[in-house]
């Protein structure tokens, strides 16, 4: 029996951003003004209130807003499909990047929790929108009643005309919340660049490392024999913290040499990964120098790369392929049942993708976005967006 934690009807701080979330007002033309007040659809009060709605009187299920940090967390992690996305700390980067986080807990009438879900809010103009990452999760008394919670979540949010949900499981979804999904209307997007690469775990080392081609095995070799290079899993503190400063610095540098862009802000994220012992962070030195940093994030049975930044001489030296190896070898320690290589791009990015394809070719679908809505037309020119 699981038993929700402490709730309460006060408003989270401001928070969030995402690229699905620009693609998302583009689509539906929204403008680019934050949240604000005398809010018209639904007032941010009234997305954290505790009332009971229909829905809820029919299923049974209650939706209410956790304001205990450390029991939600607790709660993400107890199942088996928590992650990060699901866990505050990605809440709190997302708070920093302008959304608001409702934290929402549905428990059922014995008051037993069934399911988990961490929203992002944004309001642009006259619409909403409501992103989950990471979830709905459901507990396992929950994993039968996947649509009665999606519905109850719903009910919740109590959607405008022209607000959107999109859900994005990122590899946390359950077939009862699937399930939830498809039977309230929610319509899958999928693009190219929803697929990643997978190294099974469970056969040892020795295994994934005979299925890697020639090449990928020979810069592997000559990286570990260079007397000059040292690997490192940091675990204090101070050092997570002079490495991610180190990070930032090098993923700079990266994005000006290879000429692209993104709206992650390392600045934003540093204390929060550097202090989460889920975010694996190893620092790879050349004669005493950091030449390369790369960051990983743990589930139960997943260890996914997660960011990585180096400097030119990373690329003569092998650097990758030592720290790819050191995080199959961790991932495998760990117990973790996958190593997933955190997404491909091979149009867009050939050359790290032929990097990560010399070591596997298990191509895996990252999963589709799941998005919903009250009116058809905005629904399909978001899906089209985001389908491109």
């Amino acid at each position: 029996m699981v038993r929700p934690f402490a709730a309460c009807a006060a408003p989270s701080p401001p928070i969030f951003r995402g690229s699905s979330l620009t693609k998302l007002c583009t689509a539906i033309g929204r403008c680019a003004a934050c949240v604000t007040p005398g809010m018209t659809t639904m007032s941010v009060a009234s997305w954290h209130g505790v009332s009971m709605t229909g829905t809820e009187r029919e299923s049974g299920l209650r939706v209410l807003p956790a304001a205990d940090v450390p029991a939600w967390d607790a709660a993400v992690w107890a199942q088996a499909r928590g992650g990060i996305f699901a866990a505050s700390g990605w809440g709190t980067y997302k708070a920093r990047r302008g959304a608001e986080i409702a934290r929402l807990q549905v428990v059922d009438e014995s008051g037993d929790l069934v399911g988990l879900a961490q929203v992002q809010l944004r309001r642009r103009g006259p619409a909403r929108q409501a992103y989950i990452q990471g979830g709905p999760l459901l507990t396992d008394k929950g994993e039968r009643q996947g649509e009665a919670v999606v519905r109850a979540l719903l009910a919740h949010l109590a959607l405008g005309p022209l607000d959107l949900v999109v859900v994005d499981f990122a590899r946390a979804e359950s077939p009862g919340a699937v399930l939830g999904l498809l039977a309230t209307g929610f319509k899958p997007v999928t693009t190219a660049g929803r697929h990643t690469l997978e190294v099974d775990l469970t056969g040892g080392v020795d295994a994934f490392l005979a299925a890697a081609d020639s090449r990928w095995r020979q810069r592997l070799r000559k990286a570990e024999r260079n007397p000059a290079l040292s690997v490192r899993f940091l675990d204090d503190p101070a050092e997570r913290l002079a490495a991610f400063d180190a990070f930032t610095a090098m993923y700079a540098a990266l994005k000006t040499r290879k000429g692209f862009s993104n709206d992650f802000d390392a600045a934003a994220y540093r204390d929060l990964a550097a202090n989460d012992p889920r975010h694996v962070i190893l620092e790879i030195r050349e004669d005493g120098e950091t030449c390369l940093v790369r960051i990983a994030h743990l589930t139960r049975d997943r260890f996914t790369d997660f960011f990585t930044a180096s400097t030119e001489r990373a690329k003569a030296n092998a650097a990758a392929y030592l720290a790819v190896w050191s995080f199959l070898r961790r991932g495998a320690e760990e117990g973790c049942r996958v190593f997933d290589f955190g997404g491909i791009d091979p149009a867009g990015n050939r050359g790290v993708y032929d990097f990560k394809r010399g070591l596997t070719r298990n191509v895996a679908s990252s999963g589709p976005l799941w998005l919903y809505g009250r009116s058809r037309l905005a629904t399909a020119a978001a899906g089209a967006v985001l389908a491109r």
